[in-house]
């Protein structure tokens, strides 16, 4: 790995260059995804259509469109040593970003129920995002990032992996809740009960949100902040698409539950 990187950037300056424009580049990405999914719902789930390319199983979709965001980092730490993965809180960021993509790329589609195919396009364009995030994250972290000595004990830090943890479980406990919303055998939807799910329709993606915008206060940089913008467009989108869909839906769906964000919207 490191002997392919020595190849692609003459020096760490300009490799930290390119990946600083990388962040700008999502950034941007972040914006005009911003524009078009006023237009357009993310092509997959109860949104996906034909015209997007051919199904591919759920399971195996989610298994492969995410492990790189899991493999990526754990090749560019193991087969590119460098002094700061020695320094903690490089260390525990590393780790948050491992272990939502740990669960999200090697528990979550296994426990899948059902499921409605993915479209290719939605299924390619999420590897690739995933291969370029992953090397984003995890290369700036275990390479550049230069953080205090004391960094682990700032409010930043602190409130940001608070947040980061949070998320996390709020994702988890909601993916749960979804997943058995349906007795064996069953078929159509239901609506969610439980958990945060009891404030807003879109409880997972509101936990990964706020995952993601902890990890970027922890981080304290523009790729991680470049990221959290990412996710924040894109499951926003999401998330208020899936209430009107839910309002339209369900005539007793309840009418004091938000669409992402509890007793606001």
């Amino acid at each position: 790995m490191e002997a392919i990187l020595k190849i692609l950037f003459s020096s760490d300056e300009e490799e930290l260059y390119v990946l600083d424009c990388l962040s700008y580049l999502m950034m941007g990405l972040a914006f005009i995804n911003f524009v078009t999914l006023l237009f357009e719902h993310v092509p997959y789930g109860r949104y996906a259509s034909s015209r997007y390319g051919f199904p591919v199983n759920v399971k195996f979709a989610w298994f492969v469109q995410e492990l790189p965001s899991f493999l990526v980092p754990l090749s560019l730490v193991l087969w590119s040593p460098c002094a700061k993965i020695m320094h903690l809180p490089n260390q525990l960021l590393l780790l948050m970003f491992f272990c939502h993509y740990l669960q999200r790329a090697l528990i979550y589609p296994f426990l899948i129920r059902g499921g409605k195919s993915t479209p290719f396009l939605s299924f390619a364009l999420a590897f690739v995002f995933c291969m370029y995030n992953g090397y984003l994250q995890a290369r700036y972290l275990s390479h550049y990032a230069d953080y205090p000595p004391d960094w682990v004990t700032h409010p930043c830090f602190i409130t940001g992996s608070c947040m980061w943890f949070l998320g996390l479980i709020i994702n988890i406990h909601s993916d749960h809740i979804l997943r058995n919303l349906r007795e064996p055998g069953e078929i159509g939807y239901k609506i969610p009960r439980g958990g945060m799910f009891e404030y807003v329709s879109a409880a997972n993606f509101l936990g990964e949100i706020v995952e993601w915008t902890g990890f970027a206060l922890a981080g304290h940089s523009v790729h991680s902040a470049a990221f959290a913008l990412f996710s924040f467009v894109v499951l926003s989108s999401r998330g208020m698409s899936h209430h009107k869909w839910y309002l339209a839906k369900f005539e007793d769906y309840p009418k004091s539950r938000k669409a992402l964000i509890p007793f606001v919207l």
